[in-house]
């Protein structure tokens, strides 16, 4: 009877959800299981459930907000350390580095249509609207 015998980086895995917590993309675990089931994480350009296995090797997609970030798994953990530990489990790819900095420039110089908005219109922005309306 022959046993096959897997080394201990192919053994190394742990949930998506705790990977992503103890590497700080999220504050709470909750928030992790949320943003894997919302579609906004992809393993290896797959949408998956927050108790999928994650390993060494893996590339996953993080979406944040309005920064998208890839990064290739590079350690496990299952427990939350410092930030330093933290950053040891993953590296980001060189596209995702270019691709957020020129995303967040074209922020910094572009103001976001709405920007200047602030929930609903007042009584005299309504008037406004209605005389741009008439014409």
């Amino acid at each position: 009877m022959s046993q096959s015998h897997a080394s201990p980086a192919d053994a190394a895995r742990t949930r998506l959800d705790k990977w992503l917590w103890a590497a700080r993309f999220f504050k709470h675990r909750s928030a992790a299981t949320e943003a894997v089931d919302g579609g906004k994480i992809k393993l290896n350009g797959v949408a998956v459930k927050p108790a999928r296995d994650v390993k060494v090797g893996d590339r996953l997609d993080i979406t944040i907000g309005e920064d998208t970030r890839t990064v290739i798994v590079r350690a496990i953990a299952d427990k939350r350390g410092s930030a330093t530990v933290a950053q040891t489990l993953y590296e980001e790819t060189a596209e995702s580095i270019e691709a957020r900095e020129r995303a967040h420039d074209l922020r910094k110089f572009a103001a976001a249509p709405g920007a200047d908005l602030h929930g609903r219109p007042t009584k005299r922005d309504r008037r406004r609207m209605d005389r741009f309306g008439d014409y």
